[in-house]
């Protein structure tokens, strides 16, 4: 903001004390100037003290004429019209303030102020034409006072209206700039809300899969390790290589969040899996997988920021894993499968990554657990069920469960929201629970080979 932007912004605060010291200024000019005109012309029949308060009567209300301007120009014109009739027709220059108070009322004041003030003036024009008219006993010297005084009149109001466009043309602009400031920051705040519910999805989903995995191994290794010791050193490796896939996937979450194009270190993970593969998933507590003791084929090493997220073709290894932990998994197709985009298709991995961690977690033991995918013309739909224990699970549930109060269900609905789908998770009617996650098929989407 430049030097006469910070000026006008100062004025328009200080509207009165200025107009109070400029029509304060001008009186001391223009009061005497009256005096002087009115006492020595023809029409002067006043006396000095008169004349005076009509003067003033004039020149005062001109420093309200911006913060008050109905007032100012009624105070104005009751002079006017009254020293018109009860006193000199003229007292120049303090006449003078009518067609300021006229314009002040134009460009500050409504519309239909400055509208009864014009009409005001210009019969005062008229009245002013027949005084003179009648003094003078001349008719045309009259009327060429009338209208000379009508002219400018609307010369006074002409000009007003333009400062009165110019001024709500500014403060349109002012009020836009404003607007669209709010609305930026609105934009931003729910930029940001967004962003993070996100973040969130992804944490818990990574978090939340991994630990059930690390403390269902420990848990079934504590328990085995009383008949063979062995079995321990086994469950330790299970969780080490869960760990380690559990980190490969927050550096390749994190990793998006970072502003530089710098390499990520790897130096902590020395054999990373996969982005989009998991560790072995663990059985109850009281066993331990036949799998243990073999874990997953160790992957080159990919920079977590470049790994690709993991999608609906790696259903397939995310129920293998689900097997070699001991849990009974079925997969069911229906339709023909089509290559889902790389969102909606890691919508539908973590759906079913979800549903099965929760019922890993709150089913029981030796559960039965069935995925169903059901490719339609425009929906795919995803249903995830198991012969647990359904609505007895315990409060700590996540996916909808009785008295749940985890965020697994939560996200999996605003995955699902972001695609136009739905999610809904209840008992089945023979027992157990089931997850059922429906979405329609982008355009984009094509069948697979």
């Amino acid at each position: 903001m430049g030097w006469y932007e910070r000026a006008v912004a100062w004025g328009e605060r200080h509207r009165f004390a200025i107009d109070a010291v400029g029509t304060t200024t001008a009186a001391l000019f223009v009061v005497p100037a009256s005096l002087a005109t009115v006492a020595g012309g023809s029409l002067g029949r006043s006396g000095t003290w008169e004349l005076l308060a009509w003067s003033v009567a004039l020149v005062a209300p001109l420093a309200w004429r911006r913060v008050q301007p109905v007032w100012s120009t009624a105070v104005v014109a009751a002079a006017a019209l009254s020293h018109l009739l009860l006193g000199p027709p003229i007292i120049f220059p303090a006449d003078l303030a009518v067609l300021w108070a006229l314009y002040a009322v134009t460009a500050y004041g409504p519309v239909w102020a400055h509208r009864a003030a014009l009409g005001l003036a210009l019969m005062g024009a008229a009245m002013l034409g027949g005084t003179m008219s009648l003094a003078a006993g001349d008719v045309n010297a009259g009327a060429a006072m009338a209208i000379t005084a009508s002219i400018t009149a609307l010369a006074a109001w002409a000009f007003g209206l333009v400062r009165r466009s110019r001024r709500e043309t500014l403060e349109a602009l002012r009020d836009r700039a404003l607007r669209l400031e709010i609305e930026r920051d609105q934009q931003a705040q729910i930029a940001t809300a967004a962003e993070r519910a996100r973040i969130a999805r992804e944490m818990h989903d990574i978090v939340a899969h991994s630990l059930s995995v690390i403390v269902a191994q420990a848990d079934g290794g504590r328990y085995a390790a009383q008949a063979d010791p062995q079995a321990a050193a086994r469950v330790l490796g299970v969780v080490s290589e869960t760990g380690r896939a559990a980190l490969a996937d927050m550096r390749r979450l994190l990793g998006v969040l970072r502003s530089d194009d710098a390499p990520r270190a790897t130096t902590d993970a020395p054999h990373p899996l996969p982005s989009g593969s998991r560790a072995p998933l663990a059985p109850m507590p009281g066993t331990v997988s036949s799998a243990v003791g073999h874990p997953a084929p160790v992957a080159p090493a990919v920079p977590a920021g470049l790994a690709p997220g993991p999608d609906d073709a790696d259903l397939e290894s995310l129920l293998e894993q689900a097997r070699g932990a001991g849990m009974r998994v079925s997969l069911v197709r229906v339709g023909d499968p089509r290559r889902l985009p790389p969102g909606a298709g890691l919508t539908l991995h973590r759906v079913c990554q979800e549903a099965l961690t929760n019922v890993r977690k709150h089913a029981g033991p030796e559960v039965s657990v069935t995925v169903v995918t059901r490719w339609g013309p425009r929906s795919v739909e995803l249903e995830v069920a198991d012969d647990g224990r359904g609505a007895a699970a315990e409060p700590s549930s996540g996916d909808g469960r009785a008295g749940s109060s985890g965020y697994g269900l939560l996200g999996m609905r605003e995955r699902a929201a972001m695609f136009g789908g739905s999610v809904t998770a209840g008992p089945r009617p023979g027992g157990g629970w089931r997850v059922r996650f429906s979405m329609p098929l982008p355009e984009e989407t094509k069948e697979t080979a």
